[in-house]
């Protein structure tokens, strides 16, 4: 059911926690939803240097969420805003069809944090083509 790097990442996940002084942090989900993904990074010099999760969620969740963050750590922050949830499933030798909404969530989450980012440096962040989850599953097209 599960490939190899899924069960790795789950198993081991990397980059859990937080990161006290993060600039940049964005949460996707809905408890009702039942994942909830927390990303915090620190970008310097349009770099980031260093990104974490905090995940509340199945086993898919957690690793997408480390997947996600092994994948973007390091790069520009326009290179982040590419990485997709197809890539992340991709980079974990594929998920079941049910559990291809977790690979979504970390591509939203990633794309959270950024939001945040811009925000902060007074930025709008569709201005950069982001669409920011408010989190209220019940009102978005998005997962349709």
């Amino acid at each position: 059911m599960y490939s190899e790097k899924v069960l790795d990442h789950f198993s081991n996940p990397r980059n859990v926690g937080e990161i006290a002084d993060a600039n940049a942090v964005g949460q996707v989900g809905n408890s009702k939803c039942g994942d909830i993904m927390k990303i915090y990074m620190k970008i310097e010099n349009d770099i980031i240097t260093d990104v974490t999760f905090k995940t509340f969620g199945c086993g898919a969740a957690v690793a997408t969420s480390s997947m996600a963050t092994e994948m973007v750590k390091g790069k520009s922050v326009s290179e982040a805003l590419k990485l997709t949830n197809r890539a992340v499933a991709e980079a974990l030798d594929g998920l079941p069809p049910e559990k291809l909404h977790c690979s979504v969530l970390a591509e939203e989450a990633i794309q959270s944090a950024i939001a945040d980012y811009y925000t902060r440096q007074g930025l709008d962040p569709k201005d950069f083509g982001i669409k920011v989850c408010d989190g209220n599953c019940e009102h978005c097209s998005a997962h349709k």
